[in-house]
């Protein structure tokens, strides 16, 4: 039996169109290095190849759970749309889960535990609410800019899931003045605009020869001209999107990470410029962007909060 001074660890589970991961929290937001597993996920796996995948991750996790320490829930944050009440996930990125029932894979690895699932948006949030760049900030919203878009919205103090769990999607808002076609079937998403692989795939229709956004960011450091029109756009796209949010829900903070929002730090300024066209909404532009300050552990921390900060999550 344990003691009350017993660390207490959740575990922590993100999935995402390109992998899976899995790792032990603490009660401070800090990640257990050596219980960390991942695997690749992408879109040409199979529905059974994702379920083995996670379940290794989780399982070996679970192993790695120190002598001595409780391990006191599951936190699991998924791509969306997800679908809340049924536990269900059915991730943009991966075709093959439709309505699949994630939450139950992960109660039958741990049936002596709470699990709770939400969107990996939202745990971003939490994340960045938590121990990040918007700690303390009560109205705030938290992006993810990488594979695809996500999004999480906490008002007032406390998490906003919406009936379905999929508030907050900003990934899927249109913005003005662009007409590229969507995976979800809409036109001029800003994940269809400013994902990572959607500004390169926008560039190389230019004559960029790059494939990654890593070469992109390499050929924006040298002022390559199609890698700073790419980059100015989906800088200005995202202003625009963010403005919205802005301006449809008072927000103070908006917190910007993923993989593709380290492309450069002009990203964030040309978002900050389109928010500033807004004068007559002193209340929209007065919202602050800012970089995420959780480099990638911010999903897992994120995921965790579904348990060690539930009192946020309704």
């Amino acid at each position: 039996m344990s003691s009350p001074a017993a660390p207490r660890f959740v575990l922590a589970v993100d999935v995402g169109g390109t992998k899976v991961e899995s790792a032990l929290v603490d009660d401070r937001g800090v990640v257990l290095a050596s219980s960390r597993h991942r695997a690749a996920t992408g879109a040409r796996a199979s529905s059974e190849e994702l379920a083995v995948a996670l379940t290794t991750a989780v399982r070996q996790t679970r192993l790695s759970l120190p002598t001595g320490a409780d391990l006191v829930g599951v936190g699991i944050g998924c791509a969306g749309p997800i679908h809340l009440q049924q536990g269900a996930v059915s991730p943009l990125n991966l075709p093959v889960w439709r309505e699949y029932p994630l939450k139950d894979l992960i109660v039958a690895l741990v049936p002596d535990l709470p699990v709770r699932l939400r969107m990996d948006g939202l745990c971003i949030t939490l994340a960045e609410h938590w121990v990040g760049a918007g700690k303390g900030v009560d109205n705030l919203m938290g992006m993810i800019v990488s594979t695809g878009i996500g999004g999480g919205l906490i008002l007032g103090g406390v998490t906003v899931s919406g009936p379905t769990g999929n508030a907050g999607h900003i990934g899927h808002i249109e913005v003005g003045g662009f007409d590229d076609p969507c995976a979800c079937g809409g036109v001029g998403c800003i994940e269809a605009i400013a994902s990572g692989p959607k500004t390169v795939a926008w560039a190389r229709t230019r004559g960029f020869t790059g494939e990654s956004g890593e070469d992109l960011a390499e050929a924006y450091s040298t002022a390559d001209p199609t890698a700073i029109a790419a980059v100015t756009r989906s800088g200005r796209a995202l202003g625009q999107a963010i403005a919205s949010a802005a301006t449809l829900l008072d927000l103070d903070v908006v917190t910007i990470g993923g993989g593709f929002a380290n492309v450069t730090p002009d990203l964030l300024d040309f978002a900050r410029e389109t928010i500033a066209r807004r004068v007559q909404f002193a209340y929209a532009t007065r919202v602050r962007v800012l970089p995420s300050a959780l480099s990638g552990d911010g999903p897992l921390i994120g995921a965790a909060a579904l348990i060690h900060r539930a009192e946020l999550v309704p």
